[in-house]
């Protein structure tokens, strides 16, 4: 990772909004972030307030005298659950002119790999633009031909390196600075926590729409977090950042200490537990066994057609940390083995502070290939750009268990919680 422009944050990134420091105990070292502040009272737990509500607390200065555009999607929300656009097209303070979709869509009615297209938004007649599969120079023209003079991101993320919406960031980014736009991100809790970097980190040669940049599986990070990362690390020159910070989050906070609602940022991601399991379990979209697409406990069971209760017994024995397996049967209405009955398992996460969810995915992964004698990846190797590498893939192959791939990835990840330690806001 290029460590040479870091001393450019102080410039590019402005924290405009101070958050309380509130001391936690951090696996891979969130000691000596900086920032400290009151914070201010508000309806959640604790007085966490996103960066929205920072934003709007103060009068939308940050914006004041900007043509605003908006990427986002139903996740941008307050926590009565009206959605931003909604809020501050209604605000005389704010001029925003323009919405940005990612993939799903701004109001979220497209499918997994799907979006909404270019179309003017009912609610308030604002032009929405597609931003999905757009990049570089052509989506630097999406905001050109939008008018805006900054562009604002506030999607919920999940924590996991191949959810997409972290992509978008990073692209939007790329391509705010090729049209010479302000870039501001307003900040929410990553659901998972902020505790810990788990996983293999991407090679870049495996880079897609799921992985971009070398960051590990699991990143422990918020957006405003891998926006600071992303500007200093890997884009070509630095965007002009901005990033609002929230009040009151902790990095050991899970969703439920938030007092934030639940919107499902996609479609299979229904609720924050099912965020929980997915940096892992999303892996077997690479194999031929179904992910639980299709069942109202997406990324929670797994199965295919032939397995039996072996399975969850062979996962069992691993002792995997804070996580039962329960043997399980289900027939999804969509996806994999649609309308079939497939047996297989469900996670069940009884310790959520002990539960890697990484890890997990592998121990999954190689008592699946021992107990099912059907197992097999995707032909097109699609866990290799899930994981980040071929290496996960190839020494299961070669009958490695789970600490054995997993010590695979102890160097590279090590060098990442190092690097992204610089980027931490909170402690």
């Amino acid at each position: 990772m290029r460590l040479s422009r870091r001393s450019l944050l102080a410039t590019t990134t402005a924290a405009l909004a101070a958050t309380a420091a509130t001391p936690a105990a951090a696996r891979d070292g969130a000691e000596g972030v900086p920032g400290s502040g009151r914070a201010a009272p508000a309806s959640g737990r604790r007085g966490l307030r996103t960066g929205f509500e920072q934003l709007a607390a103060d009068g939308y200065a940050a914006l004041d005298g900007e043509r605003v555009g908006v990427v986002t999607n139903p996740t941008g929300v307050t926590r009565d659950v009206r959605h931003i656009v909604d809020v501050m097209h209604a605000d005389d303070r704010v001029d925003l002119t323009a919405v940005f979709g990612p993939e799903h869509g701004f109001r979220g009615t497209a499918q997994a790999g799907g979006s909404e297209g270019r179309h003017d938004d009912p609610a308030t007649g604002l032009p929405v633009y597609d931003t999905y599969l757009k990049s570089g120079r052509p989506l630097a023209d999406v905001f050109t031909a939008s008018g805006v003079d900054t562009v604002v991101f506030d999607i919920q993320d999940v924590g996991a390196r191949f959810y997409t919406y972290i992509w978008t960031l990073y692209d939007c980014m790329e391509a705010a600075r090729l049209a010479d736009k302000r870039f501001v991100v307003l900040d929410r809790p990553n659901p998972v926590s902020g505790r810990a970097a788990l996983g293999p980190v991407l090679h870049p040669e495996f880079a897609t729409f799921v992985g971009r940049q070398p960051i590990a599986q699991a990143h422990g990070m918020t957006v405003a977090e891998l926006a600071r990362l992303f500007n200093a690390e890997f884009l070509t020159e630095p965007v002009r950042l901005e990033t609002v910070r929230m009040a009151g989050w902790r990095r050991s906070d899970f969703h439920d200490a938030s007092g934030l609602p639940w919107v499902p940022p996609s479609p299979n991601m229904p609720t924050p537990e099912t965020a929980l399991v997915y940096a892992g379990t999303c892996l077997f979209e690479g194999t031929n066994l179904s992910e639980g697409r299709g069942t109202t406990r997406p990324f929670e069971l797994l199965g295919a057609e032939g397995i039996d209760g072996r399975w969850a017994a062979e996962a069992n024995g691993l002792g995997l940390a804070g996580v039962r397996l329960r043997e399980a049967y289900f027939a999804p209405t969509f996806s994999k083995f649609q309308g079939r009955t497939v047996g297989g398992v469900q996670l069940h996460v009884h310790d959520r502070e002990a539960f890697d969810p990484v890890r997990t995915g592998v121990g999954l992964l190689v008592s699946a290939k021992r107990a099912w004698s059907g197992f097999a990846w995707r032909p097109d190797h699609w866990i290799d750009r899930l994981t980040g590498s071929e290496r996960v893939r190839t020494m299961i192959d070669a009958g490695a268990d789970t600490d054995e791939v997993v010590a695979g990835w102890r160097e590279e990840l090590a060098a990442f919680r190092r690097t992204r330690r610089e980027y931490l806001l909170y402690r």
